[in-house]
């Protein structure tokens, strides 16, 4: 990763927030979330608390509002999923507009939403202030597994030319009149995806081949070695403390 490698949860920018060393930011996150789940979900207020907390946070990199709702469309599948809770779940049941509707069903569609759109909100805005490259040299410097860093690396690296194979042998195919149409077409499609493995398989040995002479060890480099300051640690952790604080009057009020 030692070139540039933009992405579209990025958003370019010089704000305060995009400064931060991102292992900073990685652990202010990690705290921040771990602080929001362990919330009880009856303090209500506390999860309005995080939430201004994090558009506070939002405001100072300067990241849109819409830039950051649209980037939390992930989180669809999940919403569908709490919305369903209360009429699956059992105990007793309470009446809203007309409909019944189960009480423990709608607490935990409350704790689903609030925690995993926090937390989603808390991820969209690490990704929109920090780049790719160093996301993982953070990740490297909080003594994450070195295989683990390269795994990420070449995923993230790779898989955009991968994308592109696919979308090459896409418009080869349609171009000699072929439609994916029905079960017939289940054959080629399948032939497709083996073709686009072996493809890939062969260029990832052509690049560990490309990388041994180039005297790759098994281990990559360290570009950045700097440290962070005590004021940037203070900094990226003025965001969970206040959290912390939240979190502890919401179990003693």
């Amino acid at each position: 990763m030692g070139s540039g490698h933009s992405h579209r949860l990025h958003l370019p920018g010089a704000s305060p927030v995009h400064r931060l060393p991102a292992h900073t930011k990685l652990v202010a996150v990690l705290a921040f979330v771990v602080v929001v789940v362990s919330t009880p979900r009856e303090a209500v207020w506390a999860f309005a608390g995080y939430a201004l907390l994090l558009a506070a946070v939002a405001r100072a990199a300067r990241v849109p509002a819409g830039f950051a709702l649209r980037r939390m469309a992930v989180e669809v599948p999940f919403v569908a999923f709490a919305l369903l809770l209360p009429f699956v779940a059992r105990g007793e049941q309470t009446e809203v507009l007309g409909v019944h509707l189960s009480v423990s069903g709608l607490w935990g569609a409350w704790n689903i939403l609030a925690k995993g759109t926090l937390g989603v909100a808390a991820s969209v805005l690490l990704a929109a202030t920090t780049e790719l490259r160093d996301l993982l040299l953070g990740l490297q410097r909080l003594r994450m597994p070195p295989l683990l860093v390269q795994i990420a690396s070449f995923m993230l690296r790779y898989g955009d030319v991968i994308a592109d194979e696919l979308t090459r042998m896409r418009i080869a195919r349609e171009s000699r009149g072929f439609q994916a149409r029905g079960p017939r077409a289940w054959g080629v499609l399948a032939r497709t995806a083996g073709a686009l493995f072996i493809r890939t398989y062969e260029r990832g040995e052509r690049v560990h081949l490309a990388m041994m002479s180039r005297g790759y060890t098994g281990a990559m480099p360290v570009l950045d070695g700097s440290a962070a300051t005590r004021l940037q640690w203070s900094s990226a952790l003025t965001l969970p403390v206040t959290a912390l604080a939240v979190c502890l009057l919401g179990w003693t009020l």
